[in-house]
């Protein structure tokens, strides 16, 4: 088994596959090595129980699909078994992503005292980025002049080009004041950047504060940058972009939370006389 993970590993790294998709694989295989004790053998009825036991432990379907994904890979590239695999991906629920109000993200950040931890929140949903990605950036990222930011080996090891907005300018180049283009933008305070789970903090601490009772995590301000981009009228192509989706139909889920003319249907209880 130790034999066949370390295989999956190197060929991920040579396709330059990201650190977590990795890990995700090798999790799987794992797993999967554990309950069949023959692999060099492929046996698609055994697949499919397999992922049937996954289903009826209540895995996501996306979990489900993450198994199925890293399985094709072991026999398709590492055991170069070209044999068909009819199992059919798990269908995907819709789940909505949690949105912020624009009155709710003003609530959040007035709730952070500390300037630069403001900041990195307000960055954060002004310009739609991951935890990961505002923690790297550098500030030769920034283009003060042009208002864009530079994301480098983002999702999928590709770069983007995003916007941030002007009223965050000044604060921004108080921060980089006299530093290197090659430093961190947001630095610890025991030097080196800030941890992906510090920011997450921040944020946490400061949504309590505000008693906001909705389910929002970090990555809650990218959902809401989206969704507030297409509430202004923004065309979801250039939300693609911004967001770096690969897919469209990624980017078109936000559309089924900012739906102006279901916000305008009144509910049938209105009418009533209680």
């Amino acid at each position: 088994m130790e034999n066949y993970l370390n295989k999956v590993l190197e060929e991920m790294r040579l396709r330059n596959y990201s650190r977590k998709t990795i890990e995700s694989y090798l999790g799987c295989l794992k797993d999967f090595f554990s309950n069949y004790k023959q692999p060099e053998r492929l046996d698609v009825g055994f697949i499919k129980k397999y992922l049937l036991h996954k289903f009826d432990k209540g895995l996501s379907p996306q979990t489900i699909n993450l198994h199925l994904n890293a399985i094709k890979f072991f026999y398709r590239e590492i055991l170069k078994d070209l044999s068909k695999m009819e199992i059919r991906f798990a269908k995907h629920t819709l789940k909505l992503p949690i949105v912020l109000s624009r009155r709710e993200i003003g609530t959040i950040l007035n709730q952070i005292s500390n300037q630069k931890h403001k900041t990195l929140i307000a960055l954060a949903y002004g310009a739609g980025l991951r935890v990961s990605e505002v923690v790297k950036l550098k500030i030769g990222d920034l283009d003060l002049n042009e208002l864009t930011l530079h994301l480098k080996g983002a999702k999928g090891n590709k770069d983007r080009m995003t916007v941030f907005p002007e009223r965050l300018k000044s604060d921004l180049m108080n921060l980089i004041s006299l530093r290197d283009k090659t430093d961190y933008l947001f630095l610890s305070e025991r030097g080196g950047r800030f941890s992906e789970r510090t920011a997450q903090k921040i944020f946490e601490i400061a949504i309590k504060k505000a008693n906001i009772q909705k389910s929002a995590t970090f990555h809650s301000l990218r959902h809401s940058f989206a969704t507030h981009l297409l509430e202004n009228g923004t065309d979801v192509r250039y939300v693609q972009e911004l967001l770096g989706h690969q897919n469209i139909r990624t980017t078109q889920i936000y559309t089924h939370v900012t739906n102006p003319s279901l916000k305008n249907i009144k509910s049938p209880l209105e009418s009533l006389t209680l």
